[in-house]
C-alpha cells in the first residue's frame, strides 16, 4: 500500500503509530465535557468542584466527577485537598495539561471559521 500525503507519514509503521498517538489524544480528551472543564481551569486556574459545576453549564455532579477523575488519572489536572472547614477540594491544570492549549486553540479556530462557513450558506 502506498502513502499519499508523504508529508504525514513516509512508512507504514510511521503512519500506524501516528494513528494510534491520535487515538490515545481522542480517549484522554474526548466526551461533551473535559475541553470544558480545561478551558475553565486554564481561564481561572484554580477552581472548586463547585465553581466547575457552576462554569460548566448544565454538567451533573456524577458526570464532572467521572470527568475530574479521567482527567486526573490521564495527569492533566491536579486535585488539591485544603485542610479548611469544611474540607474543600480544588483542580488546576498541570504543566503537562498547558501543553494542550495549542489543539485547544487550534480547535477554537476551526469552530470559529466552521461556524462562519455554515451560517454564510
Amino acid at each position: 500500500m502506498e502513502i499519499v500525503n508523504q508529508p504525514c507519514a513516509k512508512t507504514i509503521e510511521e503512519y500506524e503509530k501516528r494513528m494510534l498517538a491520535l487515538k490515545d489524544a481522542i480517549e484522554i480528551l474526548g466526551g461533551k465535557w473535559k475541553f470544558y472543564i480545561l478551558l475553565n481551569l486554564n481561564q481561572y486556574e484554580t477552581l472548586r468542584f463547585s465553581q466547575l459545576k457552576e462554569t460548566c453549564v448544565g454538567i451533573t455532579s456524577k458526570v464532572l466527577t467521572s470527568e475530574l477523575i479521567q482527567l486526573e488519572d490521564n495527569k492533566l489536572i491536579s486535585r488539591t485537598v485544603n485542610s479548611t472547614k469544611p474540607v474543600t477540594v480544588s483542580y488546576s491544570l498541570t504543566q503537562h495539561a498547558r501543553e494542550t492549549w495549542p489543539v485547544l486553540r487550534a480547535l477554537i479556530d476551526f469552530g470559529f471559521k466552521h461556524r462562519k462557513v455554515i451560517l454564510d450558506k
